[in-house]
């Protein structure tokens, strides 16, 4: 296939390429580079199956074009990372927002498929566990710039949804749950590569809040293996999956790990949300998602546990370092 991925020199983007390419396809990227590397996919820059575009997603004449030449594409450009987002409230809005709208109309017009990517973020902090995909959202107001994210996302999946259903649009709708693995940098909050640079270069480990808060954390090479079974299930278009993992820890724990792991002398130092973040900064204390509707379409079973997340990162940043 000719494979089009947005982000494609992101985290994510970067490893579906790697994949895309394993798999004979032909891959071209659109990227700003603003959270992404060229590092990221420089391995390919001599393959004549890989073309990388670095422009925006708001250039609709760019997408527009590239999702004409394409027989798929997966769209996971977006302003991502909460410290991001809360940094940048109104470019995040227009890239998240417009820029799937964009991908949208045009893979309309040219009557191409969508893999949309979607977000755990999407569930806000409801108490509701483990998280279904018809579950309801809990949000806190709109004051908080964290909340924004979800709302955005939550306005993609929606149009995407409506694109399926009133013009017949192949769109399938992936809610991934912190997805981690080599090529993840935690300049953006992404909390097991700053531990673990942090606990590399023997610095204090910043676990934001009390550390109590859980999260289930997902290989990336599982969830590019969940994808790519949903691209080639034609039950799976007009529906939303999570993926991810189910092997739930708190965040103090995921600290004490890293540090055990790594040998680090490294002190653990709460810090608290206000001053990580911004002044009324809201949280939710679990994120379990429920693995079972992704199982039953396409028999997903995340492979690699925790520790074997942690020794990728570790082997990947001590590398970079």
């Amino acid at each position: 296939m000719r494979v089009l991925i947005t982000g494609g020199a992101g985290f994510i983007g970067s490893h579906l390429v790697d994949r895309m390419i394993r798999d004979g396809h032909s891959v071209t990227i659109l990227d700003d580079l603003s959270t992404g590397t060229r590092d990221n996919v420089e391995i390919h820059e001599t393959n004549p199956e890989f073309r990388a575009v670095y422009d925006t997603i708001l250039a609709v004449d760019a997408v527009d074009e590239l999702v004409r030449e394409a027989d798929v594409v997966f769209h996971l450009a977006a302003a991502v990372g909460v410290k991001y987002i809360i940094e940048n409230p109104l470019h995040s809005m227009r890239v998240n927002v417009r820029g799937t709208e964009n991908v949208l109309e045009a893979a309309d017009r040219h009557r191409t498929k969508v893999v949309l990517f979607s977000t755990s973020e999407i569930y806000g902090k409801s108490p509701t566990l483990p998280f279904r995909e018809d579950a309801d959202r809990l949000l806190g107001p709109t004051t908080i710039h964290r909340w924004a994210y979800s709302t955005a996302k939550a306005v993609d999946e929606i149009l995407g949804l409506a694109y399926h259903e009133e013009r017949d649009l192949p769109v399938v709708i992936v809610r991934c749950f912190n997805t981690c693995g080599p090529r993840q940098r935690g300049r953006y909050g992404m909390v097991i590569p700053r531990f673990v640079d942090q606990a590399i270069r023997n610095e204090p480990l910043t676990v934001y809040g009390d550390g109590t808060q859980t999260r289930c954390f997902g290989s990336v090479f599982d969830v590019v293996e969940g994808v790519t079974a949903l691209l080639d299930c034609h039950e799976a278009e007009g529906e939303i999956f999570n993926v991810g993992s189910n092997e739930e820890v708190s965040i103090l724990q995921l600290a004490r790990r890293i540090r055990e792991l790594t040998g680090s002398r490294s002190e653990i130092e709460l810090v608290p949300y206000a001053e990580a973040y911004e002044p009324g900064f809201e949280d939710m204390m679990r994120r379990v998602p429920d693995l079972r509707k992704i199982h039953e379409f396409v028999r997903y079973e995340p492979s690699r546990k925790l520790d074997d997340i942690l020794f990728s990162v570790i082997e990947h940043r001590r590398a970079s370092a």
